[in-house]
């Protein structure tokens, strides 16, 4: 791995703290870690790795913006630290329950997908890369809970068009074997 990303590797991993991942002891980095590497299988971009590994952090974490701005400044250009932060900012959640606690999970899962269909092809291509990891964990951990998370990633994969084909075929395959396995277990 690049110097670069190892430093924004280690960023991350200090950012989510004592996160785990919730099905595992894992520690959360395992996560955007497998995620960077799906990217980097489909594209040498730095910056897109680079989001891949920040992508749960302004979600995620206390850390905001001017932190990862302020970071990633050390170890890159410019032009490549605002790429960067506007990737993480694509794949950061809008409709989250804290600012529209009214609205059900259903109802801000479908104002992020509308969201989520005008996104970059380059964010596209590391949702693609996420949602392929969640259904794998998921669906092995938490079989009630991967039948919503697997038909919301299905709906995504459907709708966002724009990214990696290749990455995207890949993870709709993984995403609707999950379905499958889930289906004959009923």
């Amino acid at each position: 791995m690049e110097t670069v990303l190892e430093q924004v590797k280690d960023f991350a991993d200090k950012a989510h703290g004592e996160q785990t991942r919730k099905y595992t002891p894992d520690r959360y980095i395992v996560h955007p870690l497998r995620v960077m590497e799906l990217v980097r299988q489909h594209h040498a971009d730095i910056p897109m790795q680079a989001a891949a590994l920040l992508h749960d952090v302004l979600e995620d974490t206390d850390v905001g913006k001017d932190a990862i701005t302020g970071f990633l400044a050390q170890w890159m250009p410019p032009q490549q630290v605002n790429r960067t932060l506007l990737l993480v900012e694509e794949l950061t959640d809008v409709y989250v329950k804290a600012k529209y606690p009214q609205w059900n999970r259903r109802k801000r899962k479908a104002k992020e997908l509308e969201r989520m269909e005008r996104i970059s092809a380059d964010a596209q291509t590391i949702k693609y890369a996420d949602i392929l990891d969640n259904a794998t964990c998921i669906s092995e951990q938490d079989p009630d809970f991967a039948r919503v998370f697997l038909a919301e990633g299905s709906a995504l994969l459907k709708n966002m068009t724009k990214g990696n084909a290749a990455l995207r075929q890949k993870a709709t395959a993984i995403v609707q074997d999950a379905l499958t396995r889930l289906n004959r277990r009923k």
